[in-house]
């Protein structure tokens, strides 16, 4: 029997206010890593540049969320301004 995708268990509101302190680390690690690997001259140019791009587009979506606390949303926002003049610093 398979199993019926509307069983699937729902995420409450708790469950993703929990969530977002470690979605916000993974995020800052993430730019940590490419500037890490840019400032030692590891990856492209280009690869660097896509990763921020994506980087960059997922914490926009992420701050324009209407139901993000505002907490939560000043720590995105400081991380995409970091993504921002990271992407300056590469010429975007």
């Amino acid at each position: 029997m398979t199993p019926d995708p509307s069983d699937k268990p729902t995420e409450d509101a708790s469950t993703k206010r929990e969530s977002e302190p470690e979605q916000l680390e993974d995020l800052d690690a993430a730019l940590n890593h490419v500037d890490t690997l840019l400032s030692s001259g590891n990856i492209a140019v280009s690869a660097a540049k896509g990763i921020l791009y994506s980087l960059i587009e997922t914490l926009g979506a992420l701050v324009g969320d209407p139901d993000l606390p505002e907490h939560s949303r000043a720590g995105y926002e400081g991380l995409l301004e970091t993504a921002r003049e990271l992407r300056v610093r590469l010429g975007k």
